[in-house]
């Protein structure tokens, strides 16, 4: 009864064309880049407006009905799963640029704007936004905020956090609310930092205000091959230890160079590793840094070194480790995402973990990943027709996670935690830090109505934990029980 009055008061309030509640329709739904969760929601609705947005959120609120908020559906860690009984609100149609206030160096967006749209509404103008995700084409603005995605270029100019200095938000009960502002400044607790990042838990951001950034006066971007990944990190750690601070720093190796060269032929050359070292800033101190880069490079073995020549070959470069991650399904038919992050110093003790979890696991590790910040990107690829599969390639990306903790690190730089790392959670937080987390969600929405089951471990989702969580406090002192 409750779904019915759902669904006629959603569609006497937005309409019908802005309802999708076919079952072969909702598939579409169904699951967000992560797609080993799937979940078939009740309804999709895609508003236009704050005000409808507030309209179905009060809605929701009314009938106790959970909802999901959703972008592109680009996210990697089961973020945007709907709950089986519950409503999506698609964010697609909110997608207008509402402002440009260059004097100001600020550009209101709704959440469905795209990512690398706001950069090309400025660029002519001498700005660019600078978090850029690999999937900055098609991920939404809204999404990034979600998630406080990063990319290659938050080594320098920082994560979605950064850049964000406003919000209007539209919270579980349908209240709308202001966070920040133009300045980002603002009294009291920083409601604004709470928002970002937490994964569509506490609200909806439909309006949002981003810094963007003057273009610098030079830009240059190297490549160099290596014959082992740790000569590559190695050139990373000295590189920074020199205090160069370069804007971007990747790695691949040579299973991801494989899969990206036959995805986009971006001419890489036949090496073990590249390293993409990218420098911005006055002309004078980009081109003394970068001769520093490359003699550091040589010094750790760089059999081949090229600096772009121009910017067709600089995004030739960018072009295949944008791709790196789609690339793979030219070598696999199934692959899993990992995310973690590591102190710069043990990246390679880590990956070497990494090689010794892939033989052990029987599966192959590909390794693209944000050197300079030690943010890793292990692709576990897999084949799900095989059985017994799929379980080993999760198995193996859970004990990527307890590598990445125990070296130091944390399960997320950006993709997030979501659905699929909600158990692992135990490895970083005890049971106060979970429970001071749940008291700040809860605040904002008391029926746990706004994104449930994401982030934090409950029964349902994680059940008799296995492997290495089995024996954590958090499981001994009935912690999970509780949440």
């Amino acid at each position: 009864m409750a779904t019915l009055e759902l669904i006629s008061e959603a569609e006497r309030t937005l309409g019908p064309e802005a309802l999708i509640r076919e079952p072969e329709q909702l598939r579409t739904y169904e699951c967000d880049g992560l797609t080993g969760y799937r979940v078939r929601p009740v309804l999709v609705v895609l508003p236009r407006s704050a005000h409808e947005v507030q309209e179905v959120v009060r809605l929701c609120n009314r009938l106790e009905t959970p909802f999901v908020a959703r972008g592109a559906g680009t996210g990697l860690s089961g973020g945007s799963v709907p709950v089986a009984d519950g409503v999506v609100i698609s964010l697609a149609r909110m997608n207008r640029i509402l402002e440009i206030d260059l004097a100001s160096a600020r550009v209101v967006v709704e959440p469905g704007v795209t990512n690398l749209d706001i950069t090309r509404a400025v660029a002519a103008d001498g700005f660019f936004y600078a978090p850029d995700p690999s999937s900055q084409q098609v991920c939404t603005i809204g999404g990034n905020v979600a998630e406080n995605a990063g990319g290659a270029h938050c080594l320098k100019h920082g994560f979605t956090v950064n850049h964000v200095t406003g919000l209007e938000v539209v919270l579980p009960d349908g209240s709308m609310v202001e966070l920040g502002g133009q300045s980002g400044e603002q009294d009291g607790y920083d409601l604004l930092g709470a928002f970002i990042g937490s994964e569509g838990t506490i609200g909806i951001a439909t309006k949002i205000t981003l810094r963007v950034l003057r273009a610098p006066q030079l830009v240059q971007t190297l490549l160099a091959g290596f014959d082992s990944i740790d000569a590559a990190g190695a050139s990373v750690s000295d590189v920074i230890s020199g205090g160069i601070l370069a804007s971007a720093m990747e790695i691949m190796d040579r299973l991801t160079l494989e899969a990206t060269e036959a995805a986009v032929n971006a001419g890489y050359p036949d090496v073990q590793a590249i390293l993409i070292v990218e420098l911005d800033g006055p002309r004078e101190q980009v081109e003394d840094d970068m001769a520093r880069v490359e003699r550091i490079c040589r010094t750790h073995g760089a059999g081949e070194i090229r600096i772009a020549s121009d910017e067709h070959e600089r995004a030739l470069f960018w072009k295949g480790r944008k791709a790196a991650f789609a690339a793979v399904g030219r070598i696999s038919p199934d692959y899993y995402v990992q995310d973690g992050v590591v102190p710069r110093t043990r990246l390679s003790a880590v990956l070497r973990e990494i090689g010794a979890l892939s033989e052990r696991h029987g599966l192959r590790v590909g390794n693209v990943f944000h050197a300079g910040d030690g943010n890793l990107h292990p692709l576990v690829l897999y084949d799900r027709r095989i059985e017994g599969e799929p379980e080993r390639a999760e198995e193996l990306a859970r004990e990527i996670l307890v590598a990445c903790v125990e070296a130091g690190g944390s399960l997320t730089g950006e993709h997030g935690i979501g659905t699929d790392k909600a158990c692992s959670m135990p490895l970083m937080f005890g049971e106060a830090d979970l429970e001071t987390m749940q008291r700040l969600r809860r605040a904002f929405d008391p029926r746990g109505l706004a994104n449930p089951g994401k982030v934090f471990p409950t029964p349902r989702l994680c059940g008799e934990v296995p492997g290495p969580y089995r024996e954590h406090p958090l499981e001994k002192a009935g912690l999970a029980e509780r949440l």
